[in-house]
């Protein structure tokens, strides 16, 4: 396998067609190796544009998924990120090169430790691993200037709102299956907040993610 040709036909065949056009995100994705974040077994298919199953169940979000992501919440390098469901580490290596730290949550302790082992591994510094649950977000260390959550919520919670600074952005896939929505929720002041859906896309629910209530008859 040509890990660099693989590398290349994952930025120009999948991400880039997929309106990732912010040449310093598909830099990135050169320079941070995917290939390092995966579980050995699946190695040879860390490029492809799939879920990458990962210890304890859990699965990688598509290349394409976290690249449009992360250029959609365009960190800046004062900022402070906060990402719920840690997985691999790889998203937060690709937000800690953008941003001044992250904060990552990850409810499997199993989980927590393969990311902190990948993220030593490739000299990724400035990002805390946190084992604990984060479906109501961390607020401990906020609010934050930016919030990631690289799970499915099928309803956004207050809690993760009221975490986010004035000017911040949270990422999230909420809704449930079929079809849920990536969106980008901005703060715009203390009681407002924009949200702008960005594409469809299904993804596995949070473990204890907040419901929408049932109603009973």
């Amino acid at each position: 396998m040509n890990i660099e040709q693989a590398r290349f036909n994952m930025i120009e065949q999948q991400i880039r067609p997929w309106e990732v056009l912010d040449q310093d995100v598909l830099n990135l994705l050169s320079v941070v190796k995917r290939e390092n974040f995966v579980p050995a077994a699946y190695r040879s298919i860390a490029f492809a544009d799939l879920e990458i199953p990962l210890p304890g169940g859990e699965r990688m979000l598509p290349p394409r998924v976290e690249a449009r992501v992360l250029q959609e919440l365009a960190v800046s390098k004062q900022e402070t990120v906060l990402e719920i469901g840690t997985g691999s580490g790889y998203m937060a290596a690709l937000l800690a090169a953008r941003g001044r730290s992250v904060k990552t949550v990850e409810i499997s302790a199993e989980l927590a430790a393969f990311a902190e082992q990948n993220l030593a591994a490739n000299g990724v510094s400035n990002v805390q691993v946190v084992t604990g649950d984060g479906a109501l977000g961390w607020p401990e260390g906020g609010p934050y200037d930016v919030i990631c959550v690289s799970g499915g919520l099928p309803v956004m919670p207050q809690e993760f709102l009221e975490q986010l600074k004035i000017g911040g952005r949270i990422a999230a896939f909420v809704g449930a299956a079929p079809v849920m929505k990536a969106q980008i929720v901005t703060r715009v002041d203390e009681k407002q907040f924009r949200v702008s859906d960005i594409f469809e896309t299904l993804v596995a629910p949070l473990k204890n993610a907040v419901h929408p209530p049932r109603f009973k008859f």
